[in-house]
């Protein structure tokens, strides 16, 4: 197949981010369809190939025993041509405190209808500011992609929060034939709220601070379910909160990161006002998650779920999803705060 008869894949369309790029590589590898992407990145204030999304082209390559052009540091022009597609042990490191999570968004949809089951051990930033961190895949994300009838399991060995990055985890994927039809339309009552706060080359005092800010704004949490962890196997420093919200029908997880010249509390009080925003939308579905499930969703074709507005992002990968699969998906607003996405085969 020449160049000009490649399936285009406009990297600036959207929000003109990394997304378009790793959507497309599973895309590609599941529907065998070869493409090429241009102005990769162009929305983002450093356009083109970073470590992270090498390290992802490389795993798609790996998976399906594809080839690549163009995939280069800094390139913003990539040709993808893929193969069979074939389960098995893999090892990826990115090299940089790049986010592991992001390589594994690449190839994990693939590898759930695989011939074989895989074991993927990933090596970089496992805590990233701009990316799922690994507690929300493997609490929040992978539990719904085992109702699909795959299964997934997840063991981490070293937290690597940025800048530092060194951590490490790996995946054990045993694939369906299929993925199932799903539907996750209710939400149901709130059960509990749960906290968990992480802290590694920090002191302490920041993570209570964060604690005090928890209990302070969010009435229906105890101190009781409140847990402050140190990470003693981090290269470098981080603090991380998780807040688990569980619902009679669903789970959602909100995350706040600390950063430099950002005080405690209002870390603490963003993940709290993420929280709430939520709540009062009563969707079962978070906009985080709501990203991340398009793609298995297609992938089963048939399917729903109800979540808030969608984001640009969100938008974007909608588009990319239908550029490469026979599927419609269909947004309904059933409310001022809540959307439904259907998906159906074409």
């Amino acid at each position: 197949m020449t160049e000009d008869n490649l399936l285009k894949i406009d990297g600036s369309q959207g929000e003109g981010g990394g997304q378009i790029l790793r959507s497309s590589l599973a895309l590609s590898i599941l529907s065998n369809t070869p493409f090429n992407i241009f102005n990769i990145r162009a929305g983002r204030k450093k356009p083109g190939l970073m470590r992270q999304h090498l390290t992802a082209i490389k795993a798609a390559l790996a998976i399906c025993n594809g080839e690549a052009v163009g995939n280069d540091i800094h390139s913003k022009e990539v040709s993808f041509y893929p193969d069979k597609l074939t389960g098995g042990k893999f090892h990826f490191s990115i090299g940089t405190a790049g986010s592991t999570n992001l390589v594994l968004q690449t190839i994990l949809p693939p590898l759930l209808i695989a011939n074989k089951a895989s074991t993927i051990t990933l090596e970089g930033g496992t805590h990233n500011q701009y990316a799922p961190p690994y507690d929300f895949i493997k609490d929040s994300f992978a539990p719904i992609i085992n109702l699909f009838g795959p299964s997934i399991e997840m063991d981490i060995s070293k937290w690597g929060f940025y800048p530092a990055g060194g951590g490490e985890y790996t995946v054990n994927i045993k694939p369906a034939e299929e993925l199932k039809e799903i539907h996750i339309i209710e939400r149901g009552k709130l059960i509990k709220l749960k906290a968990k706060i992480y802290y590694t080359k920090l002191p302490r005092t920041i993570a209570e601070r964060e604690e005090k800010t928890l209990l302070r704004n969010l009435d229906k949490l105890s101190r009781k379910d409140i847990e402050i962890y140190e990470i003693k196997n981090s290269p470098g420093p981080g603090n991380i909160i998780f807040l688990e919200a569980q619902y009679d029908k669903s789970k959602s997880i909100f995350t706040g990161f600390s950063e430099r010249g950002l005080p405690a509390e209002k870390v603490a009080k963003g993940v709290c006002q993420s929280f709430q925003k939520h709540h009062k939308a009563d969707v079962p579905i978070d906009k985080y998650l709501a990203d991340q499930l398009m793609l298995p969703m297609a992938m089963a074709g048939k399917g729903s779920f109800i979540t808030r507005k969608l984001s640009y992002h969100s938008q974007t990968n909608i588009d990319v999803i239908m550029t490469f699969l026979p599927i419609e998906i269909i947004q309904e607003q059933i409310s001022k705060d809540q959307v439904k996405l259907s998906f159906q085969r074409k």
